[in-house]
């Protein structure tokens, strides 16, 4: 499999407002970043709305048209490049699978229909009347991102899930889409995870329920998105911690025992070193 840059939104947002969103219309994107139009994928989800011009979208090798009116939907790891008019404009919206999970206790970003398996179609076309309910939300996304508002990131995540269920009421749902073998188990390893990572945190667990090697799991989330089945589960692990350090309904040590740890100390470590913070700083700066 060929390598292509796997690129993350520090790349696109170079002043670090947020580390985990980044909002703005295509052109303007499109000034500051023009080798987006070359193969490559994110670690990221990817939401694009064009309002004008034509040009081609080339997702995991299969080619589609622009116009004015579609939407494109991407998960992580997916492969992509343009081929774009120059009067070419819309919105495009990153945002991180912790920025969504971790604001919604019960919801997951992956229950719209879009994401909820690389099969699905990540083509939408929308009628003039549904891009005229659509705009408002990325310009007040827009709005969001690039001011200093209270309560910024909580109304650009209540944004962002208004966005996705008014677009997820557009959407029809296909299995026309193929996806590679590398992204099937990738979808199967998350799926995994998501039952397992609690008790689980051996790499080679997940390569054997795979019937794969762990080498070849490790080359497949390294070539889709950059981080290897270690990084991967910690990634995991810590996500889960934070939604039950922000929920201050747990202790430390419960945490740490209800996510699988020999003691406190240790998950206290594993989240400093993958945080920054210790869990009770994380929960200082989360007031």
């Amino acid at each position: 499999m060929k390598n292509y840059p796997v690129y993350e939104i520090q790349k696109f947002n170079y002043d670090l407002i947020s580390e985990e969103i980044y909002v703005n219309t295509f052109t303007n994107h499109l000034q500051n970043h023009s080798f987006i139009e070359k193969s490559h994928s994110h670690n990221f989800f990817l939401l694009v709305m064009f309002t004008n011009g034509t040009g081609q979208h080339t997702i995991d090798f299969e080619t589609y048209a622009i116009s004015p009116g579609t939407v494109f939907f991407l998960q992580p790891g997916q492969i992509h490049s343009w081929e774009l008019s120059e009067d070419i404009d819309g919105y495009i919206l990153f945002y991180t699978h912790a920025f969504y999970n971790l604001h919604f206790a019960t919801k997951r970003v992956e229950q719209y229909p879009f994401f909820k398996s690389f099969k699905n179609h990540p083509k939408l076309y929308l009628e003039h009347g549904n891009i005229l309910k659509v705009i408002p939300y990325f310009d007040e996304l827009i709005t969001e991102f690039q001011h200093h508002f209270q309560h910024k990131k909580d109304k650009m995540k209540a944004l962002v899930d208004l966005l996705l269920i008014e677009l997820a009421r557009n959407y029809q749902t296909t299995e026309t889409h193929q996806s590679s073998t590398y992204q099937q188990k990738l979808a199967q390893f998350e799926a995994l995870l998501e039952i397992h990572f609690k008790a689980e945190k051996a790499p080679v667990f997940y390569a054997n329920q795979l019937n794969i090697s762990l080498k070849h799991l490790n080359r497949i989330c390294k070539e889709i998105l950059n981080q290897t089945v270690t990084e991967l589960i910690r990634k995991r692990v810590i996500l889960e911690s934070k939604r039950m350090l922000t929920l201050r309904r747990f202790s430390i040590s419960e945490i740490a025992h209800d996510l699988g740890f020999e003691s406190p100390s240790y998950f206290t470590k594993l989240f400093k070193n993958q945080t920054g913070f210790r869990p009770k700083e994380f929960i200082k700066n989360t007031l």
